[in-house]
């Protein structure tokens, strides 16, 4: 379940606050992000000259391998004229590898830069991170099996920009949900608007754990679990594919059985999507979307989707570095 930041909700004010979780987000900031994120689109797609972070730095402190979402952050800094600090496996090739602990490499980045942006194996880590920095923001880039929010942010958004809603939303999610952070903290942002239906399909050993559901349906989503591919709604505004997480289980047999539980193939999205849904999916796929899925106008997770994630974390930081209001 989420761990607030500095403040239990955002309230539309994001400068110098941490961002650990969507718990934090409430209609009022989402709506100031989002109408930000659409000036951040501008500036990109017309390669429009910004200097909104001149003079900021910003630390990507990476203990778990990423290629999107540290790429998405570096380009957003770029984009807008800041620079960064760029550590990769720091289990590796920092001081960490000589026994230094997380709370002494947060303290010596912050006297480095503006902002600290960490993704971690073990949930928990970022909010173990905020706690250690005394002067910085720090920003949660996925830790562990816990939540991404900056990649639901993303989502929130390309749903919104699709359907100019995100209430009375029909969702089907499937794949790793016990394990899917992405997952986790969408539920998170889609409770915070009203009436969405949300469909699980997992594997048995895959779902939602009881008081993560019990939470969740409090919080007023509608939660139904399904069984099979047959219990797909046909009116769904979206599909949420996600990859069964392999760097999650103990036993490589074990991962194998369950690995490629539900594949969405050309036949499956004829059967049962509609013409007005999108296919999304928060990347890396293994398998669970066929290639031939690409092509199809309703999968967005290779085009806006990627897009919005640098336009969302390049308005998320001039937020909260104080640059736009």
């Amino acid at each position: 379940m989420p761990t607030p930041g500095k403040n239990d909700t955002l309230n539309g004010n994001f400068q110098g606050q941490d961002i650990l979780s969507l718990s934090q987000f409430d209609q009022k900031s989402l709506t100031k992000l989002f109408k930000h994120t659409l000036q951040m689109a501008d500036i990109a797609k017309n390669a429009k000259a910004s200097d909104l972070l001149k003079g900021n730095i910003v630390t990507l402190l990476f203990y778990e391998p990423s290629s999107r979402t540290f790429g998405s952050f570096g380009a957003a800094v770029k984009q807008l004229g800041g620079q960064t600090i760029e550590i990769q496996n720091p289990q590796q090739f920092s001081s960490v590898a000589k026994g230094e602990t997380l709370e002494d490499t947060i303290r010596v980045f912050e006297a480095y830069s503006d902002a600290i942006v960490i993704r971690h194996s073990e949930a928990g880590t970022a909010s173990n991170a905020a706690r250690a920095a005394e002067f910085v923001p720090i920003i949660n880039a996925g830790d562990g099996i816990g939540e991404h929010p900056t990649q639901a942010l993303l989502d929130l958004y390309t749903i919104y920009e699709k359907f100019g809603k995100l209430d009375n939303l029909k969702c089907v999610m499937v794949g790793d949900i016990l394990n899917g952070r992405t997952v986790h903290s969408l539920l998170q942002g889609l409770s915070i608007y009203k009436k969405n239906t949300i469909y699980l399909l997992s594997p048995e050993k895959l779902r939602l754990p009881k008081g993560d559901f019990s939470y969740y349906k409090e919080l007023g989503l509608n939660l139904i679990e399904i069984q099979s591919e047959k219990d797909i709604p046909h009116d769904a505004h979206l599909w949420y594919w996600t990859r069964v997480q392999k760097e999650r289980f103990a036993s490589l047999v074990e991962y194998e059985k369950v690995k490629h539980a539900f594949i969405l193939t050309p036949n499956l999205l004829a059967e049962k999507g509609n013409k007005h849904m999108i296919i999304m999916h928060p990347l890396p796929r293994v398998g669970e979307i066929l290639p031939e899925i690409d092509s199809d106008e309703r999968a967005v997770y290779l085009r806006s989707e990627i897009r919005n994630g640098m336009y969302i974390r390049m308005a998320l930081l001039g937020l909260i570095l104080g640059k736009i209001k």
